[in-house]
């Protein structure tokens, strides 16, 4: 099942990982279009200031997404919402500081991102000061959109975290339009159009957290330093990560202007924005690897995340290869996109989006690993490989280049860091496991006492209710070869049976592809184990059960007579699919 929810999330993943992107593509096209280099190159030195903030918005978005993984994994709905509570705080409280303090001290920060100072000389700073104003009024909706994507994510709801997306653009294009048209409002409008078209996403994504039957629950009561601790935590490895694509936009820029001038910096701008739309395939990609490598990570499911790292793998490979051939070809179109009365801008434009292209696939492998390893808890290695692929590999490869090569060898710092990050890692994994090899079961790092062995692992996907019946009987042998007395195994045979023959007779959809029932078998020391989890519709036995305990005690019977032989029993949904453990 780990491959079907794989593509099922992955095309909206891939879209929320353009909610900041696709307006910084939006603002960079009409800037450069209408309002001029200086405009582009003032968007270019600004960025560092919105990575910032979207460094703190990822770190609660990944934070959300490892920590919820877990409690969702786990069937807890208590730690569940502490999560969302926190997170709201969090997300809320930092923006509007943040904003405050920007809108207080724009001059300074200017200076120190480059932009020199105040002076009727030097009009780069003036657009500078007035694009961050315009932007900064945005930030509460800016994070909050961020937090809003992994709980979308989380609860199935996909098409309107699709929508939500939708909106955004389509709102961001009217209001810059409106902004150059009508308004005359100059890089301050631009700014603005971006900070209203978040609020008009929220106006559909964050509906859903207002209707009665959202997954998640807003408890002031639930806000615990510890949880806030858990939740900065799970997210530190991917702001260092932010953190250090900050640091590098901030070298780059620096070294661009030595060797080119603002014309350079301008062609940056248009290469980083083209780069982020690039990215958010290989980002989409990983973000799925994170949620469902936390998730399988929590259930101590082996095979699960062995799945997961040849998956996303694949996917990554095949789209990157199509998202590379695309730019290597389009480039002098995307340029004139953005820049239309400079020549020597566009023809260094060009030459850097294509050099930047040939990173793509290296980037998308380094990505997906990063945040898989982050999801099975080896921080210290998520956090390595951010820093060597977003700051220390391309910075040095950008200083050493620039010298004898000019600007292009700064664009070539991008391929030559990608690729040397991923062979750190495959050396990494080479030395972990003592040999070489590419195989998916290396490469996913996990301890050889980390989950059940194959033996004591009974595992089953079931369509059809005579499969249910073969697959009760299968595992009513698995059961007896492990020890079980017959009575025992037959129980097991008959909660397995009872409850995915109800999946099959009134979950499934008629006409409806890809419907399935995953059974799942762990003998513990201390327990036996049975997960069964479906993709159908949403459905809550133990709730039903509840709801309708004052009926005819002979109605219902399957799921009463489950209920009274196991020892505990637990649901959620998580990431559209319903999944029931039971522990004997």
């Amino acid at each position: 099942m780990i491959r079907k929810t794989f593509r099922q999330m992955l095309t909206a993943q891939i879209l929320s990982a353009m909610t900041v992107m696709l307006c910084m593509l939006v603002d960079s096209i009409m800037i450069g279009r209408f309002l001029g280099v200086d405009s582009v190159a003032a968007y270019g030195l600004a960025n560092p200031v919105l990575l910032v903030f979207a460094a703190y918005g990822s770190m609660l978005s990944a934070g959300i997404q490892v920590l919820c993984g877990k409690t969702m994994g786990a069937g807890d709905r208590d730690a569940t919402d502490a999560c969302y509570t926190v997170a709201l705080v969090l997300g809320i409280g930092v923006s509007l500081i943040g904003m405050v303090l920007i809108l207080l001290f724009a001059s300074p920060v200017c200076t120190l991102l480059g932009a020199g100072k105040a002076g009727p000389d030097n009009p780069v700073f003036d657009l500078t000061r007035d694009y961050l104003r315009g932007f900064i009024i945005g930030a509460p909706a800016f994070i909050i959109a961020q937090i809003m994507v992994p709980f979308l994510q989380i609860s199935g709801n996909r098409t309107r975290l699709a929508a939500a997306v939708l909106l955004m653009t389509v709102s961001d294009i009217a209001f810059d339009l409106l902004n150059v048209f009508v308004f005359k409002g100059g890089t301050f409008g631009m700014g603005l159009a971006s900070s209203l078209s978040y609020y008009a996403a929220l106006l559909i994504g964050g509906t859903y957290f207002l209707k009665k039957d959202c997954l998640f629950r807003f408890r002031p009561k639930a806000i615990r330093l510890r949880r806030a601790g858990e939740l900065l935590k799970y997210g530190v490895p991917t702001v260092i990560n932010q953190l250090s694509l900050v640091a590098l936009v901030f070298t780059l820029n620096k070294i661009l202007l030595s060797v080119g001038a603002n014309v350079a910096v301008a062609a940056y701008s248009v290469v980083s924005t083209v780069g982020n739309i690039c990215y958010c395939f290989g980002t989409g990609v990983a973000s799925v690897a994170l949620l469902l490598s936390s998730v399988s990570y929590s259930e101590e499911d082996r095979h699960a995340l062995h799945d997961l790292v040849k998956t996303m793998s694949i996917y990554a490979v095949v789209l990157d290869v199509l998202v590379t051939v695309a730019v290597l070809l389009l480039a002098p179109l995307l340029v004139q996109l953005f820049l239309t009365d400079n020549p020597g801008a566009r023809s260094l434009a060009a030459l850097g989006i294509r050099l930047f292209a040939l990173s793509l696939l290296p980037c998308s492998l380094n990505t997906s690993f990063k945040n898989y390893y982050q999801g099975v808890n080896r921080t210290l290695l998520t956090e390595a490989i951010s820093v060597m692929q977003n700051f220390a590999f391309p910075a040095l490869f950008a200083f050493i280049l620039s010298a004898p090569f000019g600007t292009t060898g700064a664009f070539l710092c991008f391929v030559c860091g990608e690729t040397l990050t991923l062979a750190v890692i495959a050396a990494i994994v080479w030395i972990k496991n003592r040999r070489v090899s590419f195989s998916a079961e290396s490469f996913a790092l996990l301890p050889k006492s980390f989950g059940a062995l194959p033996k004591d692992l009974f595992e089953a996907t079931v369509r059809t209710n005579e499969q249910a019946a073969k697959t009760a009987q299968e595992a009513a042998v698995f059961c007896r070869a492990h020890g079980e007395s017959e009575r025992s195994s037959m129980l097991i045979s008959l909660c397995v049976e009872e409850m995915v023959e109800n999946i099959v007779t009134h979950g499934f959809k008629e006409g409806k592809r890809n419907q399935s029932v995953d059974v799942r078998i762990v003998f513990k020391e201390d327990a036996r184990v049975i997960r069964i989890r479906d993709n159908c519709m949403s459905f809550d036995p133990l709730q039903y059960l509840k709801l309708h305990e004052a009926d005819d005690p002979f109605s219902h019977i399957g799921i009463r007579m489950v209920a009274k032989l196991v020892k505990r029993a637990d649901y959620v949904n998580v990431l559209g699919l319903n999944s029931l453990t039971l522990i004997l």
